[in-house]
């Protein structure tokens, strides 16, 4: 009874790994690497700020109400500025996605292209990253609970959407065919 029994645990020495090698974080930055649920999460965070923005400017243009044509050309030109740098920090989200999969950067430039750019962010959301390091740095580091928080705030923003868009049709049509139909609220004369 010299053989080996097959359920014994293995005798040979397991080579301890080390832990495991991540790469940085460079938000605004071209270089580096970013994975699907910080991308999402980043593009989330950058939507609330451009909103948050928005509505500071709707609300200072509200304000200076007084001066329309100054209020205006000021309004428009932080528009411009702020549409310009939400413009970069995307092209630079999606940059540093795409290197996460291992393609060259130069598809960032299809943002700019309509259609063809929600084609390329389904496929950002969709492709995994390469496992390892690829040619442009090592893999992004595990997500943090601040970013998965972030990228589950974008299907709840799409459901309470939907709800939102169904829910508010049906309910002024209901107000509408209830209208005619109220009984009138003259007083009584006696």
């Amino acid at each position: 009874m010299d053989s080996p029994n097959p359920y014994q645990s293995p005798r040979g020495a397991i080579a301890p790994t080390g832990p495991a090698q991540y790469g940085e974080i460079h938000l605004l930055s071209s270089r580096g690497r970013l994975g699907r649920v910080r991308y999402i999460g980043y593009s989330v965070g950058l939507g609330l700020l451009v909103n948050l923005g928005a509505l500071l400017l709707g609300g200072a243009a509200a304000f200076l109400h007084d001066d329309r044509e100054a209020t205006g050309i000021l309004g428009g030109g932080v528009f411009v500025v702020l549409a310009l740098l939400v413009l970069g920090v995307s092209v630079l989200l999606t940059l540093q996605r795409l290197h996460d999969f291992d393609a060259s950067g130069w598809w960032s430039l299809l943002v700019l292209v309509p259609l063809a750019n929600l084609i390329l962010y389904l496929v950002l959301l969709i492709m995994p990253g390469t496992q390892g390091a690829n040619r442009f740095g090592d893999p992004p580091p595990p997500n943090t609970v601040g970013v998965i928080l972030l990228a589950l705030v974008l299907p709840l923003v799409i459901v309470i959407g939907i709800v939102a868009a169904i829910a508010i049709p049906a309910y002024q049509h209901y107000a509408e065919r209830a209208r005619p139909s109220a009984p009138d609220s003259a007083p009584l004369q006696r």
